[in-house]
């Protein structure tokens, strides 16, 4: 070992520039390794040496690794002096101006619906995007042979996994992990295998809410939904619910806003409807809790879930949510 670490360090401080000094970096501590193979020869090691052998690769390792950041800062400092002393380098000369980036859209509003439910007192989870069927159908009252599964068109995965549809599978894992009573929004992306046009995208962003209590009613749902919106658009806003039906709420509701691009006269974001088909909600269904091994006798609770891509549409006017996803840095621009 101790040779080892000599000719290690003798390699480093003859490294000539960064690119000598990355492959040799690889060469000692990368998966294969010299200095990496220390500790993988423990396993042969008897028992009664494994300690010593085991602090002896270790030292090896730090020296090694010390010796590299202390050789590559000697060689950035070295081209920096090289630039400075170079007679044909000018510094005076101005620097080349740059544009600063900027917030996506999508990252602005759910940053503004995450620091609104976070002051009425929610936690803000985050839950994979890769999912399994239990927690993105089952869990949720849904099984294998439920008609509701061919109203989400599903990219499934070779393991068994798939994309989830929707952010609801954030309900079960929040009620297994946490202790009740509790209150809190999960947003994410989201993945349908959808028709595309200017109001649907097979991959877009929701958030999820949830409110679990001994006694919990739809006026608690309408409450936080009008607060929410009105704060995101700084005004009052038009809502209507209808029944809608979703396999795990009972009762559910369609939530549907006033059309804001078209101020409800009817343009290809509504349908010419003047309304928004903004999100669905409901009290949650008795299975979901048992589902969760949750006594649905002792605890009430209702749910939401709402599209934040069509919230970003309706809040800056923006008339196919393809732009949203399709990375044109023109569009970006704009949001600045």
């Amino acid at each position: 070992m101790e040779t080892l670490q000599a000719e290690a360090l003798a390699a480093i401080g003859d490294a000539s520039d960064a690119a000598a000094l990355r492959t040799l970096e690889v060469q000692l501590l990368g998966k294969k390794g010299t200095v990496t193979a220390l500790s993988k020869g423990i396993r042969e090691v008897p028992n009664e040496q494994k300690r010593e052998y085991g602090q002896a690769a270790n030292a090896v390792k730090t020296a090694v690794v010390t010796g590299i950041e202390s050789r590559r800062a000697a060689l950035q400092d070295a081209a920096i002096t090289a630039e400075l002393t170079d007679d044909t380098f000018d510094v005076t000369l101005p620097g080349t101006r740059t544009k600063g980036g900027t917030l996506h859209p999508l990252t602005q509003v759910q940053d503004r619906v995450e620091e609104i439910f976070q002051s009425m007192g929610y936690h803000v989870f985050d839950y994979p995007e890769v999912e399994d069927d239990f927690h993105n159908f089952q869990a949720l009252n849904i099984p294998e042979d439920h008609p509701a599964r061919d109203m989400q068109d599903t990219f499934w995965l070779e393991s068994g996994h798939l994309l989830r549809t929707h952010t609801s599978p954030g309900q079960i894992r929040a009620l297994q992990e946490y202790e009740l009573p509790f209150r809190a929004v999960f947003p994410g992306k989201v993945f349908r295998y959808e028709a595309i046009d200017a109001s649907h995208e097979h991959t877009f962003h929701q958030i999820e809410g949830i409110m679990v209590d001994k006694v919990v009613s739809a006026a608690n749902l309408i409450s936080a939904m009008k607060i929410c919106l009105s704060e995101i658009f700084g005004r009052e806003v038009t809502i209507r619910l209808r029944p809608g039906y979703f396999p795990f709420v009972e009762p559910g509701f369609e939530l549907d806003m006033g059309c804001l691009i078209c101020n409800g006269d009817g343009c290809r974001v509504c349908k010419q409807s003047g309304w928004v088909e903004f999100l669905g909600c409901g009290l949650i269904h008795p299975n979901v809790f048992r589902a969760a091994g949750i006594d649905s006798d002792k605890w009430q609770g209702w749910a939401f879930g709402m599209g934040l891509s069509r919230l970003v549409m309706m809040r800056y006017g923006i008339d196919d949510i393809r732009h949203l996803m399709g990375g044109d840095i023109r569009f970006l621009r704009q949001f600045g």
